[in-house]
């Protein structure tokens, strides 16, 4: 008799995690919309109005997928029912091993979904703005920076993100000083508010002859790129703007160009810089639009009295302020620390595997909410 309690119990186990799910996503009123979208693109000039008709098709597709992956995780389920049921019926062993490999994708495709469920906050849709800096501590810290930014590279790929370098300044040896990058996709900025901190990597350092185990520090800012025109004053006294040239070796990102721009928003101390254009005036329009989003979530966090919000906490990138720790000497370890999870495959992490830490922010995140 081919033995399949095991697969059945595995499966009816989601009957009704699966049933509440669907009930919590108030499916006809998404069909509904999407149906009121589809209708629109069929008025006529809808597509004069580029800016508001790009945002429809936006919605539109948005949509479209979510719905697409609520069938078809519900088509999923259903059929491996009745795969389990004919192996069952024809007592044909041969067939476990696909029965095996459709729960495993199913289970993945369960918990991503519901994962994607919990993007619900106000900026989660937008893309993300991520700003890397170096802390203390030299060559090491520039290498480290580094490395945080090959890891969300490669994580952002993984998701199918795609990713515009705006700004960046080499280390003076090697790797990078700061960068700053946006990643844009479908709730590019939900995943990675989670990273926001101060990141600390323990290793045998490869830039000390001695072969000593050395601590460096790395900072991550997250903002949302809010698309939409921003309700803020900006007063022009307050503004210290400053062109450059961009940086790096013989243009290893741009070209070389007198186009960069940095703004400093006196009363508060933030910079924002962007090099990524050609033209310095679409670079200012950048850095102001980055300047505007700062502003706005400092002063939504104000007036909410929160400290540790959108955009998180500001520390200090030294000892004691890290949310993760990546220790590859004496032992392999990647531990976060607000949500506890860990991982002792820290090149796994470090090329992009960053699903289960990211995941336990979101589930700790919306509890807390």
């Amino acid at each position: 008799m081919v033995e399949l309690d095991g697969y059945k119990m595995t499966l009816n186990a989601y009957e009704e995690p699966l049933k509440e799910l669907r009930d919590s996503l108030d499916l006809p009123a998404k069909e509904q919309r999407l149906e009121e979208l589809e209708r629109k693109i069929e008025e006529p000039g809808f597509w004069d109005n580029a800016d508001e008709s790009q945002k429809i098709m936006k919605e539109m597709k948005s949509l479209q997928d979510f719905l697409k992956t609520v069938g078809g995780l519900t088509a999923s389920y259903e059929d491996m029912g009745m795969l389990i049921e004919l192996a069952e019926e024809e007592e044909d062993a041969d067939m476990i091993p696909e029965i095996k490999k459709d729960l495993e994708e199913f289970e993945k495709n369960f918990e991503d979904f519901r994962i994607q469920t919990l993007l619900s906050g106000e900026y989660d849709r937008c893309n993300a703005i991520v700003t890397l800096h170096a802390g203390a501590g030299g060559t090491e810290s520039c290498d480290w920076a580094n490395m945080l930014y090959r890891m969300y590279t490669r994580y952002a790929f993984a998701k199918g993100f795609s990713l515009t370098v705006l700004d960046y300044q080499d280390g003076d040896i090697t790797g990078l000083k700061a960068i700053t990058f946006e990643v844009n996709g479908e709730n590019a900025y939900g995943y990675f508010q989670s990273e926001k901190g101060v990141h600390r990597l323990v290793r045998i350092s490869p830039f000390n002859s001695a072969g000593k185990r050395q601590t460096s520090f790395a900072s991550c800012d997250v903002i949302p790129d809010i698309e939409d025109e921003i309700d803020i004053e900006i007063n022009d006294d307050d503004l210290k703007i400053d062109t450059y040239r961009s940086s790096g070796a013989g243009g290893q990102h741009i070209n070389k160009t007198s186009s960069a721009v940095r703004i400093t928003h006196l009363p508060t101390g933030i910079v924002v810089q962007c090099q990524n254009e050609r033209s310095q005036l679409f670079n200012k329009d950048k850095a102001m639009q980055m300047l505007k989003a700062k502003l706005y979530l400092l002063k939504k966090q104000e007036q909410e009295e929160m400290v540790s919000g959108i955009r998180g906490e500001v520390r200090d990138i030294n000892f004691g302020s890290q949310i993760r720790s990546y220790v590859m000497q004496p032992y392999t370890l990647v531990k976060d620390h607000r949500t506890n999870v860990e991982n002792g495959n820290v090149n796994a992490v470090l090329d992009g595997e960053l699903d289960g830490f990211i995941n336990a922010y979101l589930k700790q995140r919306s509890n807390h909410g």
